[in-house]
């Protein structure tokens, strides 16, 4: 005898049993499976059950997997998951950056045909913010401290010198506030002196001594003219760059240096700047002509890029995008003088040799 509380009684079996119980309660018969598990047969009681007439029971399946829909005729296939191709937009607000250019060119053209002495104002005015983000800049992003104080006395002091003694005293100006530099750094520890004095030289001839070169167009007799010659040339060029570049480049012009510059859009501003230097060769240059304005407009297209690259290393070594935030829609003063600083010698230099100082 089994004592296991498991074990089951022997199921009877004969018409006896089946007039008991009736055939169609009758247990079904335990089948293994192949797994060694044991489970009622499930389909075998459901046809036994239809076979007697009675209800058939319905078996226990596995859910059916869903029937893959037929693919859509094909007018209704689905087009191109790829998004469309996005317009060119510029980088800034263009209205914002067309009313301060507008505001700023008011200043400009009121203070040099009002009183001279007022546009050189100006001059210092943007050298001093300008060398003030600068060296906010480099202490910011690589802990260079070069000292502002110095460089901002000596570069007013160099438009001016530069403005009243010509390029022999803008380059006094500019030794003495190297020099300056050099000892006002020696109030504090040595460690980094040379680095930080370095680029505090840097930063004067940079600014100060490059804009001195605008100051020294304004001597002249038709200062004023030679002045808005070399605004407008800068400007017409910087403008045939984005205009010819947005629309037409293809070609990277230094994409290592500034990805948004192209060939195609170089080329425009050459042929921009060599029309707008003919007209003003001709129409604002005292004793100026129309074929000096094509070389003077190929120069200045060619320093105003140069001009635009070399801030565009400065920014990218220090990681940021614009140097300032003081002007919406351009940036800093030093994002308006990238090209303008680089491009007042050149202007200087070739006016002086076509026409002369006077």
């Amino acid at each position: 005898m089994n004592d296991s509380p498991w074990a089951t009684e022997p199921v009877p079996a004969g018409p006896a049993y089946d007039a008991l119980v009736g055939p169609h309660t009758r247990p079904m018969p335990i089948v293994p499976d192949a797994a060694g598990r044991d489970f009622d047969d499930r389909e075998a009681r459901d046809r036994g059950a239809a076979a007697d007439g009675g209800p058939p029971i319905r078996a226990e399946t596995p859910p059916q997997e869903p029937m893959p829909s037929p693919p859509p005729p094909p007018s209704q296939a689905p087009q191109d998951a790829s998004p469309p191709p996005q317009k060119k937009r510029a980088g800034r607000d263009l209205r914002a950056a067309i009313g301060v250019g507008v505001g700023l060119g008011a200043v400009i053209f009121a203070s040099l045909f009002i009183v001279k002495a007022v546009f050189v104002g100006v001059i210092v005015v943007a050298v001093v913010v300008g060398l003030w983000e600068l060296t906010s800049r480099l202490q910011e992003k690589k802990d260079i401290k070069a000292p502002l104080v110095p460089l901002a006395v000596g570069g007013a002091a160099m438009v001016i010198a530069g403005y009243i003694r010509g390029a022999e005293g803008a380059w006094v100006a500019m030794a003495l506030t190297a020099l300056a530099v050099l000892v006002w750094r020696m109030t504090e520890p040595p460690e980094d002196y040379l680095k930080d004095v370095t680029a505090g030289v840097f930063a004067a001839f940079y600014v100060p001594f490059l804009a001195t070169f605008v100051a020294m167009l304004l001597t002249a007799d038709d200062g004023p003219q030679r002045v808005v010659t070399f605004l407008v040339l800068t400007v017409v060029s910087d403008t045939g760059a984005y205009a010819v570049g947005w629309r037409f480049g293809k070609t990277k012009l230094a994409p290592r240096i500034s990805p948004g510059k192209t060939r195609e859009g170089l080329l425009g501003a050459v042929a921009f700047a060599m029309a707008a230097g003919a007209l003003c060769m001709e129409f604002l240059i005292d004793g100026g002509i129309w074929w000096q304005g094509l070389l003077l407009g190929l120069a200045v297209a060619v320093s105003a890029t140069l001009g635009d690259l070399g801030e565009s290393m400065i920014k990218r070594d220090l990681g940021i995008k614009d140097m300032g935030t003081l002007l919406p829609g351009h940036g800093g003063i030093m994002d308006r003088l990238d090209s303008l600083l680089p491009t007042a010698p050149v202007v200087w230099l070739l006016l002086a040799a076509f026409v002369g100082t006077g």
